[in-house]
């Protein structure tokens, strides 16, 4: 490698770090995308025309070619793509990742036979590479609602960990025995295939962020293996970075459901168990309000708590909410939002939702913060989130999601709930909030009842 593409890479590599830590705050996000952007846009130019190997010119124009396509394609999605649909579109990501790794290790497997290191780490991305393609074509298929049933065999952990483990010796058994055959490696990316299938299917819709989450770290540490491959230090360090954030994001989203990583994988949390919790129905009086009624709890509080959920994102009330946000402080109020970390469909999905709305970053107030303040807010408006306040994480140690940390909204003088019906949420169960004596049900869409929350207001 020539010295002036050894420079391209680390400036690169140097970027790609600086644009992770941009991405840690809503303000200095799109700063630090662009900035990572700009470096891979510079590694991927410095491998294209500063390489040593002879390439005929038309593979240039296929690159070329490829390159435009892809971008058009990205610039497109980036524009209509809808906030409610970003977790499936990270799912396709995920995937596409995952494949491109897969189908490296499958053109390089014929012409490193014997190569022992070398094929090691080409079964390692061929088996990484398909299980997070299909797991994350699966992932996209729950998110969008393709897929609405979560399917679980009998003795699905046995047959899983089975499963798992014959792809292991199959792929021990093609490195240990030099078969130059195509054919055999086409079986092992089958089987990782289907393996990956397997392992997602059987998991429940409230774990969906965690396993995204999952998915993704697995997409970085399968280009990091193609980075070992081609002796290519840019996808190494992009691929540990992206490996080792999904994974602490991983543990952290494990830790916020009060859940073992085993115990997402392997506990149907969302399935099997949701559904016989479904069947202990929660009684009590729902009490319903109006736009106008709510309105004037609000008009007259000292502190209103927003608690977003992911039926804000379904009806695009992000920007109204904002509006919502501003006529109370204007009126004196305090308002702030409340933002459970697996609130939504993905990991920050709720600080992305509003940080496009441009609510002030400071307004947004984790669950460890915000929960002692509840006892001194007079007002909790909670919109489309519907498991991450219920209290039987507390109350019920029958309920699936018994031990999760929760917003503490029944603490809250007087609680406001936004939904469009009684429907549970993801977990499948129902809600004891909805019943509480605090609580005032406003059914509706939530764009059209802030919206006349708004109008209500602007009234007093």
């Amino acid at each position: 490698m020539n010295i002036t593409l050894s420079i391209i890479y680390l400036i690169a590599t140097v970027t790609f770090v600086i644009g992770l830590k941009l991405l840690g705050h809503p303000e200095t996000a799109k700063k630090g995308n662009l900035i990572a952007a700009s470096g891979m846009g510079l590694a991927i130019l410095g491998t294209i025309f500063l390489h040593e190997l002879e390439v005929p010119g038309f593979v240039y124009i296929l690159i070329g070619s490829a390159i435009l396509i892809g971008a058009i394609i990205g610039w497109i999605i980036s524009v209509k793509v809808a906030m409610t649909k970003m977790p499936e579109l990270v799912s396709l990501f995920n995937g596409f990742g995952g494949a491109s790794a897969a189908l490296i290790g499958i053109v390089e497997f014929g012409s490193n036979v014997g190569n022992t290191t070398q094929i090691i780490t080409i079964i390692a991305a061929i088996i990484i590479g398909s299980i997070t393609f299909s797991g994350s074509m699966i992932a996209w298929a729950k998110l969008n609602g393709t897929m609405w049933k979560d399917i679980r065999l009998p003795k699905y952990n046995l047959i899983n960990n089975a499963f798992f483990f014959g792809l292991l010796v199959f792929g021990a058994y093609i490195v240990w025995s030099n078969i130059d055959n195509s054919y055999i490696i086409y079986l092992l990316l089958l089987a990782a295939l289907v393996y990956g299938i397997l392992f997602v299917i059987p998991i429940g819709g409230a774990d969906m962020p965690v396993v995204i989450s999952l998915l993704n770290s697995l997409t970085g540490i399968a280009a990091a293996i193609t980075g070992v491959l081609y002796g290519n230090m840019v996808m190494l360090v992009g691929g540990i970075l992206v490996g080792s954030a999904g994974l602490i994001l991983t543990f952290a989203m494990c830790v916020a459901m009060n859940r073992s990583l085993g115990n997402v994988i392997f506990g149907a949390f969302g399935g099997e168990e949701a559904a016989t919790a479904g069947d202990r129905k929660v009684g009590g009086t729902v009490k319903k309000t109006t736009a106008s009624d709510a309105a004037v709890l609000m008009n007259y509080a000292d502190k209103v708590v927003i608690v977003p959920g992911y039926g804000l994102a379904v009806a695009q009330a992000q920007h109204v909410i904002h509006e919502l946000e501003e006529l109370l402080t204007k009126k004196g109020v305090e308002v702030s939002y409340a933002i459970h970390p697996v609130a939504g469909r993905m990991p920050g999905h709720m600080n992305v939702l509003l940080a496009e709305s441009n609510v002030d970053y400071d307004k947004l107030i984790d669950m460890d913060d915000i929960n002692p303040q509840f006892k001194n807010t007079d007002v909790v408006l909670v919109v489309g989130a519907n498991d991450v306040v219920n209290p039987a994480a507390h109350n019920d140690p029958a309920s699936p999601i018994y031990g999760m940390p929760i917003l503490d909204v029944e603490n809250a003088k007087s609680i406001i709930i936004n939904k469009r019906s009684m429907n549970p949420g993801y977990a499948g169960i129902d809600n004891e909030l909805f019943f509480n004596q605090k609580t005032s049900m406003l059914f509706g869409d939530a764009k059209a009842m802030i919206n006349e929350l708004l109008a209500e207001l602007k009234n007093m």
